[in-house]
């Protein structure tokens, strides 16, 4: 079964950075794009940027444009996402998502750039204070 295993997050004035991490297990992690997306208190789920297999395609969100970095290490299989100068309006729980298509039983379904997602895992909690 695909698990995808966040971690990082943290508690962090404004103006400050975290590195969040996520660990592939259960499929071929090298041939699949991969989302980061948060869902902030009472909200749904945001999407928040983009990578494509081979890593050379990253894309953002116009909310953190600039300010975030994704990358990958597929030898790894392992996704991140460098956060810098954070806002309060980031704080929010981080997943990381592949293909929804990939496994049964998805129960954090999000549809980002025409594509259905799953958030697989758990997430991290990051809270930006002001």
């Amino acid at each position: 079964e695909v698990h995808l295993v966040e971690s990082g997050g943290g508690f962090v004035q404004q103006g400050g950075s975290l590195r969040l991490s996520c660990n592939a297990s259960g499929f071929q992690f090298n041939i699949y794009a991969m989302i980061w997306v948060r869902q902030a208190p009472g909200k749904g789920f945001e999407y928040v940027s983009y990578i494509n297999a081979g890593g050379n395609t990253p894309r953002y969100a116009d909310s953190v444009k600039g300010r975030f970095t994704i990358s990958r290490d597929n030898a790894k299989n392992s996704l991140y996402l460098q956060m810098n100068s954070l806002k309060t309006e980031d704080t929010a729980v981080y997943y990381c998502a592949t293909l929804e298509g990939l496994s049964s039983g998805c129960l954090r379904k999000i549809q980002a750039l025409n594509i259905p997602w799953c958030a697989w895992g758990q997430g991290t909690q990051v809270t930006v204070a002001s």
